[in-house]
């Protein structure tokens, strides 16, 4: 079996999504996620240009090979435009192997190590009874871990919740956050927890996203204050850069810590993971080089007793939560998956196996991935030029997005 074709689909229903489709002689195909949100059609372009012409005519099963030769042989490694790029092509032939073996990515990565990998969803308000009736509006649902997210008293914008205009949290549409305060943040945020707590009872699973927007000492203080509420985690309090920060933070509170949504390869995380600075690791499927990577990362990981909760917001396409259901079934290490439900339009466009249901993910009994792109419809969701908000505070001066 060969490669005859290898291409891109370029796609936005209802967010961007580069997605890759590799044919065969046998007439297997496979499909795979690329999507760099904000940056969509550099990594069409990396792939177009230079690593799908290097594939055709190759041996579809040799994924390991295929892998390293993407990753070494172009001399300038690492990035998340490479990476992502190499991430589509790497799922795309889990995904045709599967298929040729007639059995589901789950059992190719050595069966399930648990029935289904537990989910936390978003709950976000522009005020702090609005963020607390959505959380319980959740857990009705049946979902048992909740990030929750919310306007601070006299900030207009917030990273993850509604926006004055009416549009949906992270909308697609350029706009400029203005009026970050941290000792605003600061101030709110246990107060926050402590209303949604009372209105939860002990049981549900809370999350907080920080958004790099703290220094560690200010991280630090923020997760002492947070103990008594006994968050899942605290994400991304500062940025990792550089890494010595969290330990800091891990000299002063007991409150998880979560971080690697921006990571790309197993090099980002070797400090924060060797020396146990974080409880959790977050980098994503598609931002990691494919589940031929991530399986190292997690194997890495394993060893320092840090889980997995891997990114998993919408402008991830559905071929992404496809291969994060199926690895998260197989990976011992994976304690939760983010998920935050696509566009219908996108649902549409990727038919899909894997479902959520009772606050767990499960990717289903189809051999490979189980999902696939109507590239018919795809054609009609034209690609729209989109960019990730702007974070400035109120002095003027950039901050951290």
């Amino acid at each position: 079996m060969k490669i005859t074709d290898a291409r891109v689909i370029v796609t936005s229903p209802g967010r961007n999504y580069v997605t890759v489709k590799i044919e065969t002689t046998d007439g297997v195909h496979g499909v795979g996620d690329g999507t760099l949100n904000g940056r969509e059609l550099a990594v069409a372009s990396y792939l177009e240009d230079h690593l799908l012409p290097l594939i055709v005519g190759r041996d579809p099963d040799d994924i390991e090979d295929i892998w390293q030769m993407l990753y070494k042989g172009a001399y300038w490694r690492r990035g998340p435009v490479t990476m992502a790029a190499i991430a589509a092509i790497d799922v795309a032939l889990w995904d045709i192997k599967g298929k040729v073996l007639g059995t589901p990515l789950w059992n190719l990565l050595g069966g399930r190590s648990r029935t289904g990998v537990l989910v936390y969803s978003h709950a976000s308000g522009r005020r702090l009874g609005e963020a607390v009736d959505k959380v319980l509006e959740l857990q009705a649902q049946g979902y048992k871990a909740i990030r929750v997210q919310c306007v601070v008293p006299g900030i207009e914008e917030m990273y993850g919740t509604p926006h004055a205009d009416g549009e949906a949290e992270d909308a697609t549409l350029p706009f400029v956050e203005r009026g970050w305060d941290t000792a605003s943040y600061l101030r709110f945020v246990p107060e926050l927890f402590r209303s949604v707590r009372t209105a939860t009872g002990p049981e549900l699973q809370l999350l907080h996203d920080a958004h790099h927007r703290l220094t560690p000492i200010e991280a630090a203080g923020l997760g002492r204050c947070l103990e008594d509420i006994g968050l899942f985690w605290l994400e991304d309090p500062v940025p990792a850069e550089p890494q010595a920060g969290y330990r800091i933070i891990r000299q002063h509170t007991t409150t998880p810590i979560a971080v690697g949504e921006v990571f790309n390869t197993v090099y980002d995380c070797e400090q924060l993971v060797r020396e146990q600075l974080i409880d959790f690791l977050r980098m994503s499927i598609v931002h990691a080089g494919g589940v031929t990577h991530m399986r190292k990362v997690a194997a890495f990981a394993e060893i320092y007793q840090v889980r997995l909760g891997c990114h998993g917001a919408a402008d991830l396409s559905p071929v992404t939560m496809a291969a994060a259901a199926h690895f998260g079934i197989a990976t011992h290490n994976v304690a939760i998956q983010e998920y935050a439900p696509h566009p219908a339009q996108a649902n549409e466009v990727f038919p899909h196996e894997w479902s959520v249901k009772d606050g767990y993910l499960t990717p289903g009994d189809a051999p490979g991935l189980g999902v696939d792109i109507d590239e018919h419809l795809a054609q009609q969701f034209p690609y729209a030029r989109a960019y990730l908000p702007i974070s400035r505070r109120t002095d003027g001066t950039m901050g951290s997005w």
